[in-house]
């Protein structure tokens, strides 16, 4: 059985933007397109509606790019129990109340058992500083986090 990957929209916007003068976003792209043509098949995608939604955001050129590439990808939505861990992650200060979406990227993957959550989104999800945090709410609230990752950090050989 495949481990299952929740593919936050961060993802899918490397893989789908157009070419960039910044070196980050060089880097980052370069390597979501290699862990997606190299390392997609050995993974279960998944994504939800909140991946979705923020996808069709933006210049429409743009998100039609994005929400092709979550063509046939499950979709996961959400539950109430997703909407409580979102909000404890929130009131616990395992996230900043300005990322309530990534608080509920994060609890709908815990409440479903998805084991890994890849993201570029460094800032408020996929740090060293807040990844103990979440891990700490989650399981107070009885879920196992996902493993929260970047493309880099999720490689097989």
């Amino acid at each position: 059985m495949k481990s299952t990957v929740y593919i936050e929209t961060s993802i899918i916007s490397y893989l789908t933007a157009r070419p960039s003068n910044d070196l980050r976003s060089m880097a980052n792209k370069s390597a979501t397109i290699e862990w997606w043509e190299t390392q997609k098949p050995k993974y279960e995608l998944v994504v939800s509606e909140f991946v979705i939604a923020e996808a069709g955001f933006g210049h429409p050129e743009a998100a039609e790019r994005r929400l092709a590439a979550l063509e046939g990808l499950a979709e996961l939505r959400a539950t109430e129990a997703v909407r409580a861990l979102g909000q404890a992650l929130i009131s616990r200060n395992a996230l900043p109340e300005k990322a309530e979406i990534d608080a509920y990227h994060v609890a709908i993957a815990a409440v479903n058992g998805i084991e890994y959550l890849l993201t570029w989104n460094c800032t408020p999800i996929a740090n060293a500083i807040t990844r103990p945090k979440i891990e700490t709410t989650c399981r107070a609230l009885g879920y196992e986090p996902p493993i929260i990752c970047t493309p880099d950090e999720l490689m097989e050989t």
